[in-house]
């Protein structure tokens, strides 16, 4: 996603979901997010909880890479893209980014990037800790993944 600073200093964010349980992996914010720093932060969730075996991704220029398609062969995960103009082929997280940019992006002026790291920070808290999502049978993300975990 991609919103500016006060000054007029565009930053994006990479947004890392997990369809299963609806919960938010990883929030990366920065001015650049080349495909370097989105295999870094995969890396940061490969270390925490493994990886899954498919990882669905749109055209950006950072997933369409050679790098990524090599780092996902060699941890065996498939990529697989939405077609262009199909945003319902990757809902969940088009319905995220939808929560995070009213809630988040929009509501807020950010003085820098580090002010955006620290918000978004507390809001993936917010959003997987403390919100019930229906189709989770009103559950959190955090409480369908440990119910998931002990099943």
């Amino acid at each position: 996603m991609c919103d500016s600073l006060w000054d007029g200093r565009k930053f994006r964010t990479l947004n890392v979901i997990d369809d299963f349980n609806r919960k938010v992996l990883a929030i990366e914010a920065d001015t650049s997010l080349p495909t370097l720093r989105v295999i870094r932060v995969l890396e940061r969730i490969k270390e925490s909880r493994g990886l899954p075996e498919i990882i669905r991704v749109d055209n950006g220029p950072e997933f369409i890479s050679a790098k990524l398609d090599l780092w996902c062969k060699e941890n065996q995960i498939q990529l697989l893209f939405i077609r262009p103009g199909k945003p319902t082929e990757n809902a969940y997280v088009e319905r995220f980014n939808g929560s995070f940019r009213r809630e988040l992006l929009n509501a807020y002026v950010f003085r820098n990037i580090k002010e955006v790291r620290i918000l978004a920070e507390e809001w993936m808290e917010d959003y997987n800790n403390n919100r019930p999502h229906k189709a989770l049978n009103y559950l959190t993300p955090t409480e369908y993944e440990n119910l998931a975990v002990i099943s």
